[in-house]
């Protein structure tokens, strides 16, 4: 399932901060993460990242992994050098007061799917304890 980034918009009720001129863009896969070590981890390229921090390195991360939007939930407050880089990079940026569970429930619903994980077998380790 693909849904463009301005059918995303309209489901979550969501501001476009920069890259209003990529609405049109396909999005098949999603990752929802705060922690810039999971994105760089388990994200993939082309997904749409969901998440709270508006900080520079969030775009930065976005930006070496090729995601193809930002999503900042829970209506946390943009950093101004958040919006310049993003602008600089041309990663579309979408804000929305929803949280984070929302987000990815109503995006799951319209049937968007998740990042593939690839286990590291530590899960494992500790499920057998």
């Amino acid at each position: 399932m693909r849904l463009r980034l301005s059918e995303i918009r309209d489901l979550l009720d969501a501001k476009v901060i920069t890259g209003e001129d990529k609405l049109d863009l396909d999005i098949t896969t999603a990752f929802g993460a705060d922690l810039m070590s999971d994105v760089l981890a388990f994200a993939r390229s082309g997904c749409l990242l969901i998440t709270g921090l508006s900080n520079p390195q969030s775009v930065r991360t976005a930006y070496a992994l090729d995601i193809a939007a930002i999503l900042v939930c829970r209506g946390k407050p943009l950093a101004d050098k958040f919006i310049e880089i993003a602008r600089e990079l041309s990663i579309p940026i979408l804000w929305t007061r929803l949280i984070m569970f929302e987000v990815c429930g109503r995006l799951y619903q319209e049937g968007l799917t998740g990042c593939i994980c690839q286990a590291s077998g530590t899960e494992e380790k500790h499920l057998a304890k």
